[in-house]
């Protein structure tokens, strides 16, 4: 089987919703099994939801629920995995209650390999730490929050 045919079977895979394919030509063989990321649970903000009561009664508004406290929120800034400490066994970086300057490292992120850094934006104190140490995290997601 040619490389073209390849690409063209692991394009076909990549972009349909099946999980596996595998095609037998004479004596070639070819399994091609699509791995994904287990789906983490991301909430929205949550609109303000109005009930509406028969018979002319008054309409109650439901506010929406927080979604973090107050404090600068720190994000991740790339795909990878969340480390608290720079080795296994070694102190945190930062715990919560802890002062922190900016600049100062607050974690590591594993990407392909790479060990990133992620420094504070601000100074301040950090309220909550949002992810667990070995946890995947998305660009975007929220780590910490700094008041």
């Amino acid at each position: 089987m040619d490389l073209r045919k390849l690409k063209t079977l692991i394009d076909l895979v990549a972009e349909s919703g099946i999980a596996e394919l595998e095609i037998t030509e004479g004596e070639d063989k070819v399994r091609i099994v699509k791995f994904s990321q287990p789906a983490q649970a991301v909430s929205a903000p949550q609109a303000p939801v109005t009930v509406a009561v028969p018979s002319g009664a008054p309409v109650a508004e439901v506010p929406p629920a927080p979604t973090h406290k107050e404090g600068d929120v720190v994000k991740a800034p790339m795909v990878g995995t969340f480390y608290r400490a720079p080795s296994p066994g070694a102190q945190p970086f930062v715990e919560v209650g802890q002062s922190v300057k900016e600049g100062q490292p607050l974690c590591i992120i594993e990407a392909m390999k790479l060990l990133n850094e992620i420094e504070a934006d601000k100074a301040g104190v950090i309220k909550e730490i949002l992810v667990e140490n070995g946890e995947p995290v998305e660009y975007g997601q929220p780590l910490f929050i700094i008041a």
